[in-house]
């Protein structure tokens, strides 16, 4: 054997080597697509950010009933008369009774201070618990919210993936379009040789054929569209042409009419009527800044004039506030905090009404999809039978080009809508679950 036939056979060996070893990517299903997207998508990703950040509110809500102890340092300087004075008063050095005592030239004094300090709020008429209940329901509101996105994104994959594979659907629907023109072409240029057809019927299906073709490229650029858009909704690189994995038929049974209250289960009006709540508060805790308010405060003072021991000195007491008037500024918060209140209480009834409205439209939807998916069954099976009938007489000379391009284009037209209708359904399901709030959970 030449040296040339071994290094033939050598690259041919290994190549099929390469083809072995290169298994084929494993599928993806929707779940694990919805998986994906719940640890990736950016929009989920902001709202669990949101709600860490609520949680941190309400934390800093809840610090307001401790104490606030403050610990400072500081060196001064100085040659002012009072304040040098008071420099040397506090480091007990103080002697009025020296001969070169001069309280209006000092000599330049030197102070370094330590302090501990210590403020609590003994009483202001409920305005912490007002902040820290409204804190509380934000982040219940957050949550409810969160809950929602989850609720939302996990139906915008399930439909992304279902488009996806709808438009891979389309894909096969153009490619079984542009074969069986072939078909047709195949038989009117056989019938053309023979002399039983004329060269307008070849003609005729050449420029079908290449409808045909250009509608496959369209159908491809969609899949692309389609695969993109979903890994968008995912947050990642996840899936591919090659690698969705075809789901179950559409269930047969038609949609049950939902009960109206079921919109009651959407995280949104959760949020919605928290909000109210929160309004409330606002409104409670306006109407008692009129209040008057208690604080206890202490200090630990130490002076030293750098050269000698440190001298300490405390202060302590208590300070009682009352606001007598300001401006009508109470007044005005109390307005502003009930307008608001009765915005949010507007805002919880439009979201009822949106929400029922949502609910019935994801219903009707539904059940249009499913009709749809019953009509174009039975449509899809007669327009292939009558193809094969019209083919059939074509080849015969019993029908003319006409019938049979006719018979074609309702064929492809028909499988067209079936794969819409079976995809459409499926997706229709899923937002009735969305409208429901049942996907929220999972």
């Amino acid at each position: 054997m030449s040296a040339r036939r071994i290094g033939k056979a050598g690259w041919r060996m290994a190549g099929w080597l390469v083809l072995g070893a290169a298994a084929p990517a494993p599928a993806v299903t929707v779940d694990e697509a919805i998986r994906a997207a719940l640890d990736a998508n950016p929009d989920l990703q902001a709202a669990e950010a949101r709600v860490d950040a609520a949680r941190a509110m309400q934390r800093q809500a809840r610090s307001a009933y401790y104490p606030w102890v403050d610990v400072s340092a500081n060196y001064a300087r100085s040659d002012n008369p009072p304040q040098a004075f008071m420099m040397t008063l506090n480091q007990r050095q103080l002697n009025m009774q020296d001969p070169a005592f001069n309280p209006n030239q000092p000599d330049d004094t030197e102070n370094l201070r330590g302090s501990v300090s210590v403020k609590w709020r003994l009483y202001d008429g409920g305005r912490r618990e007002a902040d820290n209940r409204m804190a509380r329901l934000g982040a219940e509101a957050t949550e409810e919210m969160l809950a929602a996105a989850r609720n939302q994104l996990i139906h915008e994959v399930t439909r992304g993936y279902h488009g996806a594979l709808q438009a891979r659907a389309f894909a096969a629907v153009q490619e079984e379009a542009v074969a069986s023109i072939e078909e047709s072409l195949r038989a009117a240029r056989a019938r053309f040789e023979a002399g039983s057809a004329v060269k307008t019927d070849v003609l005729n299906l050449e420029t079908q054929l290449a409808q045909a073709r250009e509608d496959l490229i369209r159908a491809r650029n969609g899949l692309h569209l389609a695969v993109a858009a979903l890994n968008t909704a995912v947050g990642r690189d996840l899936v591919t042409e090659e690698n969705l994995e075809e789901g179950a038929a559409p269930p047969e049974e038609k949609c049950v009419a939902p009960d109206p209250s079921a919109a009651e289960n959407r995280p949104e009006l959760a949020a919605a009527r928290r909000m109210v709540r929160i309004k409330e508060q606002a409104l409670s805790k306006a109407r008692r800044e009129y209040g008057p308010v208690f604080n206890a405060f202490a200090s630990s003072d130490w002076d030293s004039d750098v050269s000698s021991d440190f001298e300490q000195s405390y202060t302590a007491g208590v300070m009682a506030e009352l606001n007598v008037f300001d401006g009508r500024r109470s007044r005005g918060a109390v307005a502003a905090a009930r307008a608001e209140l009765e915005a949010a209480r507007a805002e919880e009834a439009k979201a009822v009404n949106n929400l029922r409205l949502d609910l019935t439209q994801a219903y009707l939807g539904a059940k249009e999809a499913h009709e749809r998916l019953e009509v174009t069954r039975k449509s899809l099976e007669s327009a292939r039978e009558a193809l094969r009938i019209t083919r059939e007489q074509y080849e015969q000379g019993a029908a003319d080009v006409a019938l049979l391009l006719q018979a074609q284009v309702g064929v492809t037209a028909m499988r067209t809508r079936s794969v819409a209708a079976e995809y459409d359904y499926v997706t229709a399901r899923s937002n009735l679950d969305r409208a429901m709030g049942k996907l929220a959970g999972r």
